[in-house]
C-alpha cells in the first residue's frame, strides 16, 4: 500500500496549504583543498565564516548575505574536495541537501566544474519528488520555473570583476533575502559600478528567453526583470510560473500544506466530514493570514465534489441519483479530495500612464 500521501493538485486555479514556511535560506556548495573538519557549516551572519576557507569562497559567502531588503536568514555551506586529478563530485551535497530545507542553491564554481546541467537535472528531480528548492545556475535555459537562468556575462564593482558563475551566490541571496510581498524586479545592486552593456531591445529578447539579468541603468546596476528560465507554458503551467515572486509563493504554499498535514492530520483524525470541515478551517485560516499579509488577493477552499464524486463511483457506489450534500458527507476512506482557487498578488512592476494635455 506504501506510505500515506497527500496529492497536491498544484495548478495556478486550485492550490491548498496551512502554515508559512520558513524562507531565505541559500545553500552553496563551495571546493575546498581541505575541507573543513566542520562540514557543512550553517552561516547567519559574517562573523559566522570559518577563517580557515579561501579568499574565493569567503568573497562568496559575504555576497550572499548581502540579500535585497533583508539578508537571507541563513547560508548552508557544504564544501566539497577539490580534486584536480578526479574533478570534483558533488555527491555528498547532493546526499545532504535532499534532506534538508533551503530555498535557493548556487555553486560559483558550476560552470567550471561542467555540473550545470548536472545540477538543473538534480533539481528538477527534487521538485518533481515534493521538495521545493531552487537553483541560480549560470547561462542555463532550463525551460523550469526551479532554475533562475542568470546570463549576464560580468559585472565590477570597481576594483574586481566577477563571471556570470561566480555572482550566482550573490543574485541567490537577493531573491532569498526578497519578502514575498514584493518581487526582485529593478533590485539594485549598490555594491556594483557597471555590467556588461545590452540595448533595451536585447534586455527585452533576454528575459522573454527565460534569462536573469542585471543591466546600468545610468546611475546604477539593478536586476532587469524577476523571471526563471520557464518560457514554455501549457494549461497547468501558466505566464504566472514564469515569475520568481509567484513560483516563490507557490512553493511556500505547497510546502506548508504538505507538512502541516504530515504532522498534525495524516493519521490523527478519523476521516468524516466534520474533521474533513476542521482541515478545510485551518487552510482557509492561513489562507487569512496571507491577505492580511499582502500575499494573497483571495481565495476558497472546499469539497472537490467532481473528484469525491469520481472516486465512489470508482469503489462501486451508485452516485447517480446522490445531491451534492450527500456526496460530500460520503465515507471516502482513507481519501479526502479538496480544492481550492486563490489568487497571488503579484508586484508592480509595468505601469502605463496616458497624460493628456
Amino acid at each position: 500500500m506504501g506510505m500515506p500521501s497527500i496529492n497536491i493538485s498544484f495548478k495556478e486555479t486550485a492550490i491548498a496549504s496551512m502554515e508559512r514556511a520558513e524562507r531565505g535560506i541559500v545553500a552553496l556548495i563551495l571546493k575546498e583543498e581541505t575541507v573543513p573538519a566542520s562540514n557543512p557549516i550553517a552561516v547567519l551572519s559574517p562573523a559566522d565564516i570559518p577563517t580557515g576557507i579561501s579568499d574565493f569562497n569567503k568573497k562568496q559567502i559575504n555576497l550572499t548575505l548581502m540579500g535585497y531588503v533583508k539578508s537571507p536568514k541563513k547560508v548552508i555551506c557544504f564544501f566539497v574536495d577539490d580534486d584536480e586529478a578526479d574533478g570534483v563530485n558533488y555527491t555528498e551535497a547532493y546526499n545532504y541537501f535532499a534532506h534538508t530545507s533551503f530555498d535557493y542553491m548556487a555553486i560559483p564554481t558550476v560552470a567550471t566544474d561542467g555540473k550545470t546541467q548536472e545540477v538543473a537535472t538534480w533539481i528538477k528531480g527534487q521538485r518533481t519528488g515534493g521538495k521545493m528548492c531552487k537553483a541560480v545556475l549560470p547561462n542555463t535555459a532550463a525551460d523550469n520555473e526551479g532554475i533562475v537562468n542568470f546570463a549576464t556575462a560580468s559585472m565590477t564593482d570597481g576594483e574586481e570583476t566577477f563571471t556570470t558563475e561566480e555572482y550566482c551566490s550573490r543574485i541567490a541571496g537577493l531573491i532569498a533575502g526578497t519578502p514575498l510581498t514584493i518581487s526582485c524586479t529593478y533590485a539594485p545592486l549598490n555594491e556594483l559600478v557597471d555590467c556588461s552593456h545590452l540595448t533595451n531591445a536585447d534586455m527585452d529578447t533576454a528575459i522573454n528567453a527565460g534569462k536573469f539579468i542585471i543591466y546600468f541603468d545610468g546611475e546604477k546596476v539593478k536586476v532587469g526583470r524577476g523571471v526563471n528560465s520557464l518560457v514554455t507554458t501549457n494549461e497547468d503551467k501558466g505566464a504566472d510560473f514564469k515569475k520568481i515572486k509567484l513560483v516563490d509563493a507557490m512553493d511556500m504554499i505547497y510546502t506548508d500544506i504538505k507538512m502541516t498535514a504530515q504532522d498534525n492530520y495524516l493519521g490523527k483524525y478519523s476521516n468524516s466530514y466534520d474533521n474533513k470541515c476542521l482541515l478545510m478551517s485551518a487552510i482557509s485560516g492561513y489562507f487569512d493570514q496571507l491577505m492580511l499579509d499582502g500575499v494573497l488577493g483571495g481565495y476558497s477552499v472546499g469539497i472537490d465534489i467532481a473528484a469525491q464524486r469520481a472516486y465512489l463511483k470508482g469503489t462501486g457506489v451508485n452516485t447517480d441519483t446522490m445531491n451534492d450534500d450527500e456526496i460530500k458527507a460520503y465515507n471516502t476512506g482513507s481519501q479526502v479530495f479538496l480544492k481550492s482557487t486563490i489568487s497571488i498578488l503579484d508586484a508592480i512592476e509595468d505601469i502605463t500612464l496616458s497624460i493628456n494635455i
